[in-house]
């Protein structure tokens, strides 16, 4: 314990918030307890309410972190080299990487965030994941103007509608595949690969100016 004492808050936080994140993935957020990350931790439950207020703000920590890594893979896709519609298919294997390593928190992502940080009652990651959405946000936004300008897709598509309209639909159906996988594979005889290579080039000719 006098060992743990001498080290940084930091590295306390890191370790509780990686066996949370780990239990979370086993048991689910709502039958994880303080109890049960304080046992598997080898913290006091005393202990963990030192460095955590509470599980939302761990839940708040984790999140956080998640989608700064999302917003290191997108940003890494649309600088890439190459062609528009190359970027964009790095694109969308940013988000099935996003998907695949954080599926608990990449659902929470599509859900209602706090947008309202007027008064007191937030957490600090809430905002700042808040922050790191918006520049997720800008990130496609100024990468689907660059198709316009360039004349890959067309004209006449609203940018804020396009760039929520291709966050949903593209995270929509990578969740698809995830949760249906054996059906896809058994209705329309498509493994996961094929099926989302196959939807991704859909909803691309949805907005390019290729016919």
């Amino acid at each position: 314990m006098a060992r743990r004492k001498k080290q940084p808050q930091s590295v306390h936080r890191k370790n509780i918030s990686q066996i949370a994140e780990k239990l979370f993935m086993e048991k689910g957020i709502e039958n994880t307890s303080m109890n049960d990350i304080a046992n598997e931790s080898g913290y006091s439950k005393a202990s963990l309410y030192v460095y955590f207020k509470d599980k939302e703000e761990l839940i708040a920590v984790l999140v956080l972190e998640s989608m700064e890594k999302l917003y290191e893979y997108l940003s890494k896709a649309v600088n890439m080299q190459g062609d528009f519609y190359y970027r964009y298919l790095e694109i969308c294997q940013a988000l099935f990487q996003y998907h695949s390593e954080y599926p608990l928190y990449s659902r929470m992502a599509l859900m209602n965030i706090n947008i309202d940080f007027e008064g007191t009652d937030f957490l600090p990651e809430e905002k700042d994941t808040f922050r790191v959405g918006e520049k997720i946000n800008e990130l496609l936004w100024r990468f689907f103007r660059e198709g316009i300008e360039s004349g890959v897709l067309k004209r006449d598509i609203n940018m804020a509608q396009t760039t929520f309209a291709m966050w949903g639909m593209l995270t929509g159906v990578i969740q698809l595949s995830f949760n249906k996988e054996e059906y896809i594979n058994r209705m329309i005889h498509m493994q996961q690969k094929e099926f989302l290579d196959r939807s991704f080039k859909l909803l691309y000719k949805a907005i390019s100016m290729e016919e």
